[in-house]
């Protein structure tokens, strides 16, 4: 069953490298370690946020700007770095991106102003868009089509997930067992060690040719995406009626709209908007961001109501998050299993609808309740439906176009998830203020929560509807159906046996 781009035989023929090809398990680690630095780094600094404003002296828009110029710089330059990685070699931009990465960890880690750590994070955040694409490409054309790579997408869905969830847990320890900057620096020893790994054992490919990348079109999406995060980001201290919001808003928008303009008319396009005519790619790139934009509220909002109504520390806050780690986890390994029986689209189907159940279960939480109750069990069904949906969402949105576009398509479903994720955040966050109506009270508080999670899992179950109707059953030239016994050996497919 094909999962993405490259076919083995495409793979090879864009490689540019003699250099004998590493062990398939060497690959996906070095990958999924990549992509584990990356979603990290979006959740990780959020218990430091008091260390560092008592220590910098961090004003209130700036302690703010700690979060989102890393967000607004990954999700700006996410689909620029995937069409790099196509034109001008994986390898490359995977060393690139995770050097920027790691040098501004450092400068970061030891800033001595709010300038200097704001600068930091934004490189880090433009290190992350470069390297983020490269990850998944790299896996998916280094592992050959069928269920070996559908688990290779599943771990490398499992490890972004968790690297997500272990924010607050790792910023907890780091931040209670050292200070505030091993949040940052933490990266510089880990990014020194894949970046030695990643020079010596993976081979170069691109597919580029004598293209050349379509600098009109990068600046306007850039600039575009970058503007309309800020305004995204913006609505938390503005509001969505103040033109501080719908300025930012309108021109991103705008940049946008003429960004897709552009790519219409020019021979060599940055992002072909024949792309879009293939339903897995349109179809599983909509769906990522309707469940990006309600999953990636849950970690936030549960951080808050353990930390503000049940007094958690903000280690215990992530050791109480633990359980909800793990069935991320869980549910992305078990989805591969499942898409050869189910099928692509009814696991996706099935994890949105699990989740949704999670969500509407959190719903009831109250302001004395308890662990087991109001955070793990919710937690858990929560997670677990967000592993089983984005597993076969980016099998399928990576799939069916040609390998010359493979770092584009993983760049765009990076994009994806990442924008839902920002403006579910700005959305859920003005829902909560809305109902709270200035009040601090636990119950208070534990209103405007519970109406988030609501509105949550409304939202994954527009996303169920969504994905019945729209996405393929299984990715192009595969089979999402029920497979026949005979022909299923261990999870994988049988060598002799034709696919059916």
């Amino acid at each position: 069953m094909p999962l993405s781009i490259p076919t083995r035989k495409a793979a090879a023929k864009s490689s540019v490298s003699r250099r004998p090809e590493p062990p398939t398990w060497v690959v996906v680690a070095l990958a999924c370690a990549g992509q584990f630095l990356v979603v990290l780094d979006v959740s990780v600094v959020n218990v430091a946020l008091p260390s560092m404003r008592a220590d910098l002296e961090l004003s209130a828009p700036g302690l703010q700007w700690v979060v989102n110029a890393y967000t607004i710089a990954f999700a700006g330059f996410m689909l620029l770095g995937g069409r790099a990685g196509d034109l001008y070699g994986r390898k490359r931009m995977f060393l690139v991106g995770l050097a920027l990465f790691t040098l501004a960890s450092l400068a970061g880690g030891l800033a001595q102003a709010e300038w200097q750590l704001l600068a930091a994070r934004a490189v880090q955040g433009l290190g992350a868009a470069v390297l983020a694409p490269s990850t998944l490409t790299i896996l998916t054309s280094a592992v050959p089509e069928g269920a070996a790579r559908a688990r290779a997408i599943a771990t490398w869905t499992a490890v972004g997930g968790g690297g997500g969830a272990a924010g607050g847990l790792v910023g907890g320890l780091l931040v209670d067992g050292l200070n505030w900057r091993w949040v940052l620096l933490i990266n510089v020893p880990v990014g020194a060690v894949v970046l030695a790994g990643a020079t010596l054992w993976l081979v170069e490919s691109r597919v580029g040719g004598e293209r050349r990348l379509d600098l009109p079109g990068a600046v306007l999406v850039t600039s575009g995406l970058a503007i309309l995060a800020y305004g995204i980001v913006q609505t938390e201290a503005e509001g969505w009626a103040s033109a501080g919001t719908l300025v930012p808003l309108s021109g991103g928008a705008a940049l946008i709209g003429l960004f897709l303009l552009v790519q219409a008319r020019t021979k060599a396009p940055l992002m072909p908007l024949k792309l879009f005519r293939l339903r897995s790619v349109s179809s599983a790139n909509v769906a990522m961001f309707l469940c990006g934009s309600a999953m990636f509220c849950m970690w936030f909002f549960m951080t808050l109501y353990a930390q503000n109504v049940l007094g958690y520390t903000p280690l215990e806050a992530g050791l109480a998050l633990v359980p909800s780690s793990l069935a991320v986890m869980l549910g992305s390994k078990a989805a591969p299993r499942l898409m050869p029986v189910v099928g692509v689209r009814n696991v996706a189907v099935i994890g949105a609808l699990v989740a949704a159940a999670g969500f509407g279960w959190q719903s009831t939480m109250g302001a004395d309740g308890s662990y087991v109750v109001t955070i793990m069990f919710p937690g858990v069904l929560m997670m677990l439906g967000a592993g089983l949906s984005a597993t076969p969402l980016a099998a399928l949105a990576t799939s069916g176009a040609g390998p010359e576009d493979a770092g584009l398509v993983s760049g765009l479903i990076n994009t994806s998830r990442t924008m839902g994720g920002s403006l579910g955040l700005s959305v859920m966050a003005t829902i909560a203020a809305a109902r709270t109506a200035g009040g601090t009270s636990a119950e208070a508080l534990t209103e405007g929560y519970a109406l988030v999670f609501r509105t949550g899992g409304v939202v994954l179950l527009v996303g169920a509807v969504l994905m019945l109707v729209w996405l393929p059953w299984a990715p192009p030239g595969g089979s999402g159906g029920s497979v026949p016994r005979r022909l299923r050996v261990r999870g994988g497919w049988s060598r002799r046996s034709p696919r059916p």
